[in-house]
């Protein structure tokens, strides 16, 4: 598609085991909510327009870069596009969230899902947006394409709306576990297809998000979770090669899955993203040392008065070292949190 040559390529090196002149550094959700910029866009148009429109996807994908010395794009888009590619229907609601009005209530409601489904059709507006991005960025820093994990869609598509127990979805997995499996199977053979198309729009790195794992305990998780985890990235790797497209680095992000870093870190992924919950110094030790870790800082560190907050930052950074890590957040940031503690945060991770 005659990309520009990248500019900046820390957080791909990082990625791959490189050495770096100084540690990369993103933020999960750092294309949204938080910048006034941002809201003044989305004062205009409702969120999935924003989604399905390359041209405000690629706008707002770019807010942060220009806003921040940042070492990563990430294109700005849901995961809950895959429900809605299927033919759920959503909805935002203030006070809310996202809404299913029709969630899955029993397996008989699985075969009212579009499936099999044309990705290239259905989420084309992605692939657009990825490609647009890639140009505009004129290869500043990579961009990053991303996707929900299997349960964490399930878990969206069950209960219907935010849950602090997840009790229907996880109801499924004792009551219908054949029927789970097929819904997630399923989902995997989508979640495989849409991952390589972005990466033929010109995703340079891929994150997978399992960010409801925290639900499940560890028996549990291999079987819902780790299996369809190392399933996509398997499938990716194999299409990629049989296609000579070359493979970019790919991420697992299972929020509250400490209990299996040492199992994600061997499940064929470059990268380990972890939350807050574990210390570098335990990361260091569990994670497979030919994975980069990536994290953790806890989201509510941001908060902190600019001082302190850099303080955290280096503390953490420190500890990780330069070989093997970038520097994030350990879950997506606030929306009401102050864009110049997030420059603060990213300065001080590049003082370093």
């Amino acid at each position: 598609m005659n990309f520009e040559p990248l500019q900046n390529t820390r957080i791909i090196d990082a990625a791959f085991g490189k050495d770096v002149d100084k540690i990369p550094v993103w933020i999960m959700r750092q294309a949204g909510r938080y910048l006034p910029e941002f809201r003044e866009l989305r004062s205009k148009y409702d969120f999935f327009t924003m989604c399905q429109t390359p041209k405000l996807a690629c706008e707002i994908t770019l807010m942060p870069i220009k806003r921040f010395e940042l070492d990563a794009a990430i294109i700005f888009s849901d995961i809950l596009v895959i429900p809605k590619a299927m033919g759920m229907q959503i909805e935002l609601i203030p006070g809310r969230g996202m809404v299913f009005p029709s969630p899955l209530k029993t397996p008989a409601d699985i075969d009212k899902l579009k499936y099999p489904i044309n990705v290239k059709e259905k989420l084309n507006y992605v692939f657009e947006a990825i490609t647009l991005t890639r140009h505009t960025l004129k290869g500043k820093v990579p961009l990053l394409g991303f996707s929900g994990a299997p349960w964490t869609l399930m878990c969206f598509m069950v209960e219907g709306e935010s849950s602090s127990t997840k009790s229907k979805a996880k109801s499924w997995l004792y009551k219908y576990p054949e029927e789970s499996k097929r819904l997630l199977d399923l989902m995997s053979d989508i979640i495989v297809e849409y991952i390589v198309g972005q990466i033929e729009a010109g995703a340079q790195m891929i994150q997978l998000f399992e960010t409801l794992a925290e639900y499940l305990n560890k028996p549990m998780f291999e079987v819902y979770c780790l299996s369809y985890i190392r399933k996509i990235n398997s499938s990716v790797k194999a299409i990629l090669k049989e296609r000579q497209i070359p493979e970019v680095p790919m991420v697992i992000f299972a929020k509250g899955a400490h209990y299996a870093l040492k199992e994600l870190s061997e499940s064929g992924y470059d990268v380990v993203s972890i939350d807050w919950t574990i210390t570098p110094e335990e990361a260091r030790k569990i994670v497979n040392p030919n994975v980069t870790i990536q994290g953790n800082l806890d989201p509510c560190a941001l908060y902190a008065p600019a001082e302190n907050l850099k303080k955290i930052t280096e503390n953490m950074v420190s500890t990780f070292g330069k070989k093997r890590y970038i520097a994030n957040l350990g879950h997506g940031i606030y929306p009401d949190m102050d864009p110049e503690n997030v420059k603060v945060f990213i300065d001080a991770v590049h003082s370093l």
